[in-house]
Parts: C-alpha cells; structure tokens; sequence
C-alpha cells in the first residue's frame, strides 16, 4: 500500500510582489525567500515559519500577505 502525502504552499506577498514562500515537507514548514538559492529552514508550525519569514524582511516592513496555492 502506497501512502500519499498532500503538499502545500503558502506564497507572501508584500507591496511590491511575492517575498517568498513557505511550503510542507515530511520535516514540518520550509520558508524560502524569493530569489534565493537556499531555504532558511524548516519550523515546527506554520505560524512559527510565517514568522521567521517575516522577520527576514527589511526593517519596518508590513507583515505580507500569505495566501495557500
């Protein structure tokens, strides 16, 4: 028996575009931010990785927009 496993991406926008992403793996939520090579790595929750996206934005930026594709 085959078990599937069910991806899901989360993309944040901010005011001038998407910033990055956050995405599921077997490890909890990985975060990317957009045009980078390497991830920033993987948290527990998706509240957590939302936040660590956020605080790799320039100071004093809005919190983006994070919609699931």
């Amino acid at each position: 028996m085959t078990e599937a496993k069910t991806r899901r991406l989360w993309v944040a926008y901010g005011p001038v575009g998407a910033v990055g992403k956050i995405q599921t793996d077997e490890d909890g939520y990985l975060v990317q931010m957009a045009g980078a090579d390497e991830p920033l790595g993987t948290y527990p929750t998706l509240e957590i990785a939302k936040s660590a996206l956020q605080a790799h934005l320039k100071p004093g930026a809005d919190r983006p927009e994070f919609r699931e594709h």
